[in-house]
């Protein structure tokens, strides 16, 4: 992939992550509750867990603009393909 559209779209998903983030009750109020997180986190437990997917999220955009995602996809797969 072109550098120039990488950096794009890595910045674009660190946005995505840092909305989750920033705009947590908009979210919350979008998505609604998670029974799985309400279980295991306690109350409030879903607006935690948007925004720990709202950091990972932001995580994968820093991994896509340094193309260190090529990396964990390929070392990903090679689990799964005999070589």
């Amino acid at each position: 992939m072109n550098p120039f559209f990488r950096v794009l779209l890595g910045f674009f998903v660190m946005f995505v992550g840092f909305l989750f983030v920033w705009k947590n009750e908009k979210t919350f109020r979008l998505i609604g509750r998670i029974d799985f997180a309400e279980r295991k986190f306690g109350y409030g437990g879903t607006r935690l867990f948007l925004k720990l997917v709202g950091v990972m999220i932001v995580f994968i955009g820093m991994f896509i603009m340094t193309n260190i995602i090529s990396d964990i996809l390929t070392s990903f797969a090679s689990i799964f393909v005999r070589t």
